[in-house]
């Protein structure tokens, strides 16, 4: 993983919401809007529908978090979690698609899209594979060049996105386990997972202070994700850390 080589007094702190759909509830959205800064917002693909994605963005707009899109794979059993062969052009075409969707709840509710974040084995494909990732980042591009792209601290994703000109914001984790190389452990290892809010805020306090990314993400689907992400918020504000959305001039 990357070094800044400053300690950044100011973190995004964002979560994946909007994920029910049907008849299906997932996650304390409510609960994580009191807490977090910015949403990544289920597409329709791996999770969410169009009644939930109004919903969301009407949340975000009344609770002042920043709304971004979170595209995933077409896979509603697998939660986008699974690995799916897919070539650049179709991570192309199902991004900007997704990305569209839910700018339409957005502009009609009257608000702004701030950025997009992949989902899940997405997200972790275009870590492997430098093409999948620019196609990624070249349909967030296409669509707005002012958007900003959530990605892995010092992984490809972010590289991609700087390539092309948008703003690529380094990605920490609060609930997930890192490998040595910086990468994040599997989510089939069953150390993958933090299951004590106290490690996750100790793992984010530390990640921070080495000036490791910008934002920092809280699963909305995990168990006890706002007692995480209350207590990860606790920890850096402790710290005499700023928590709030991406000012549009900070430096990167």
């Amino acid at each position: 993983m990357e070094r800044s080589g400053a300690y950044d007094k100011r973190i995004d702190l964002n979560c994946d919401l909007g994920e029910s759909f049907g008849v299906y509830r997932i996650g304390a959205d409510e609960q994580m809007l009191g807490i977090v800064t910015s949403a990544n917002i289920a597409c329709g693909y791996h999770a969410g529908d169009p009644a939930t994605m109004r919903k969301t963005v009407r949340l975000c707009l009344e609770r002042g978090v920043a709304i971004g899109a979170h595209p995933g794979l077409p896979d509603l059993s697998g939660f986008g979690r699974r690995t799916m062969s897919v070539s650049p052009q179709e991570a192309y075409d199902m991004t900007l698609y997704q990305i569209g969707a839910l700018y339409a709840f957005v502009r009609a509710e009257g608000g702004t899209l701030d950025h997009v974040k992949p989902h899940g084995a997405l997200y972790h494909m275009a870590e492997a594979d430098t093409a999948l990732a620019e196609a990624i980042a070249a349909a967030v591009y296409r669509f707005d060049p002012e958007l900003m792209l959530f990605g892995l601290a010092g992984g490809v994703l972010v590289e991609a996105g700087r390539r092309i000109g948008l703003r690529a914001v380094r990605e920490l984790f609060a609930d997930r386990r890192y490998a040595a190389d910086g990468s994040l452990v599997p989510r089939d290892r069953p150390d993958a997972l933090i299951a004590d809010p106290k490690e996750a805020a100790a793992q984010v306090l530390r990640l921070v202070r080495e000036g490791r990314g910008e934002t920092v993400c809280v699963h909305g689907d995990t168990p006890r994700a706002a007692e995480f992400a209350r207590a990860v918020r606790d920890a850096l504000e402790a710290d005499g850390v700023t928590v709030g959305g991406i000012e549009p001039d900070r430096s990167m």
